[in-house]
């Protein structure tokens, strides 16, 4: 008898190799609840890396995006549709800002940014052509194009993809008189994690951003914060940067901002520095559609209340409180921000890949960073009933591997 091959099988068999996930097929997901091809039920404390800050399918969230799609789905930037400019002036409101422009993934939003810092660094600093710098922090993640990788400090994530784009120059993270010492007269932009969350959720010195602020300003270069994870209620505030009272030159968002349903992906800046954009000069097919715009427009009204963000320190303070308490012979170091948090691994436990097999098999999803950190990013409307059970269990789990 012949049988139809699992999705597990066929993803083995065609799919390329460039992730390992977990032995766990997903076919559903509510809130913060998932259910596997066997029926069993998963909380995600994952969030697809901040993607889902809103859970699966919030109704508000899948209401708009039922609406758009039965009106209109796609047009091009070639005519205006109704949705991307009410999205740009919401955007721009919450985030205190001049401009927008709308992309899809946070790497092109990243992309975006080197591309204007540069033609700013040309046409208003001075800077002479082709000879503009922009400044980076070792251990970031910012995507997975070949620029990006190209100033990244993981050897898997360079190796093989070379040769790569000059014009970065990396810095220890946390380390505000590195920049200062690195700053001259070809410098761009610095651009920083304002919390480098793929590394583990690393956490900068107090007073950093303050520091960067003020090293930009002296030298009329440009800051630029990527906020692609940290954004959007994460860390208990609108932008991560907003807890050091710091306002960058461009600010970079994406993942939450499709509510988990679609990839949009934003620029948000001064006047002065995307004004640099010309027609022709940047774009994208999908960058600004319809349905993406009115998703993300349901996204940041139900951010402009405040509420997501409130619920999302009060609710990092349990998990600060769970993963504090963990015995130090499960854990060598807890880091917490809001509702985000990195666990090295104590000395003596297996692997951070191993440990998140282990959870998965007490009903919990995390994932690992660089063998050795778990991350954790619950949804943000995850109970705080469900979000104490999921810590009890990854606590049992490690436990269960010494």
């Amino acid at each position: 008898m012949l049988t139809t091959p699992s999705p597990a099988a066929l993803e083995e068999r065609w799919s390329a190799s460039n992730y390992d996930p977990l032995p766990v097929t997903i076919v559903a997901g509510d809130g913060a609840w998932v259910t596997a091809d066997d029926g069993r039920r998963y909380v995600d404390l994952l969030s697809a890396y901040s993607a889902l800050n809103f859970g699966h399918r919030h109704p508000r969230l899948v209401a708009a995006a039922h609406a758009q799609l039965d009106r209109l789905t796609l047009t091009s930037r070639a005519f205006r549709n109704d949705q991307h400019g009410p999205f740009c002036a919401e955007l721009a409101e919450l985030v205190g800002m001049d401009k927008v422009l709308v992309m899809n993934t946070g790497a092109e939003a990243v992309e975006t940014a080197i591309k204007a810092c540069r033609r700013w660094a040309y046409e208003v600093r001075g800077v002479p052509d082709d000879e503009a710098t922009i400044i980076t922090a070792a251990g970031n993640f910012h995507g997975r194009t070949t620029t990006i990788v190209g100033f990244s400090t993981d050897p898997d994530a360079q190796r093989g993809f070379g040769p790569f784009t000059p014009g970065f120059r990396s810095v220890a993270y946390g380390d505000a008189d590195a920049v200062a010492a690195e700053i001259d007269a070809t410098t761009a932009a610095v651009l920083v994690e304002p919390i480098q969350g793929e590394a583990g959720v690393i956490l900068p010195p107090d007073g950093y951003l303050r520091r960067l602020r003020r090293i930009c300003d002296d030298a009329r270069v440009l800051l630029v914060v990527d906020e692609i994870q940290s954004g959007l209620g994460r860390t208990g505030s609108t932008l991560a940067c907003e807890l050091e009272g710091v306002r960058a030159d461009l600010v970079l968002l994406g993942k939450a901002l499709g509510g988990g349903i679609v990839p949009v992906s934003a620029v948000v800046g001064k006047e002065e520095v995307l004004g640099v954009f010309s027609p022709g000069s940047h774009g994208s097919t999908f960058g600004g559609n319809p349905l993406a715009c009115a998703v993300a427009r349901e996204v940041v009204a139900m951010l402009r209340t405040g509420e997501p963000q409130r619920r999302a320190a009060e609710l990092g303070v349990v998990l600060a409180e769970e993963l504090s308490g963990m015995d130090g012979s499960l854990v060598a170091d807890v880091r917490c921000l809001g509702l985000w948090a990195g666990i090295d691994l104590a000395p003596g436990l297996p692997s951070a890949g191993v440990a998140c097999h282990a959870i998965a098999g007490r009903g919990a999803l995390v994932k690992d960073a660089h063998g050795k950190t778990l991350r954790l990013a619950p949804p943000i409307v995850i109970s705080q009933e469900d979000l104490r059970w999921a810590l009890g269990q990854v606590r049992d789990a490690l436990a269960g591997l010494r």
